[in-house]
């Protein structure tokens, strides 16, 4: 039988290994922000994928995705939802920063190949940082 911990102790800290969960500041949770993403943002399609992809302003893309119940029944869902976590937090990385981006999945990425799905969604994602938003010109500006 394995030694457990002793209590009180701490885990080791996790190096300079880049972290792979999907906090919360790197999701969209609101339906203000969701609502910000289709109003001001771009629409980016490919054949298993609609994305909306808007400037944040922030130093990080933030993802939420949108999965429709004509996609099939919630266990069809529910893994659609957990393929396109796994995506995201495996290669945010490789997208770039500075973007909010809401994905909308079509019906065949609950049973395509995971491989082909990474590729096509790191490809719509756009990989360049996103401009910074410039502020409303409305007031006077400070000298």
């Amino acid at each position: 039988m394995p030694h457990a911990a002793k209590k009180g102790a701490t885990p080791s800290p996790a190096s300079d290994l880049p972290r792979l969960d999907l906090p919360r500041e790197t999701r969209l949770v609101r339906r203000a922000e969701y609502d910000a993403v289709y109003r001001e943002g771009r629409r980016r399609s490919s054949r298993e994928f609609t994305l909306f992809v808007r400037p944040n302003g922030l130093d990080l893309s933030r993802f939420g995705w949108s999965i429709k119940k004509a996609l099939g029944n919630a266990v069809a869902r529910n893994r659609i939802r957990r393929r396109l976590r796994e995506i995201v937090r495996m290669h945010r990385g490789e997208m770039g920063a500075g973007w909010d981006v809401v994905i909308h999945p079509r019906a065949a990425v609950g049973t395509a190949k995971f491989e082909a799905l990474v590729e096509e969604l790191v490809k719509l994602v756009p990989r360049e940082a996103a401009p910074m938003p410039t502020p409303a010109s409305g007031g006077r500006e400070e000298t």
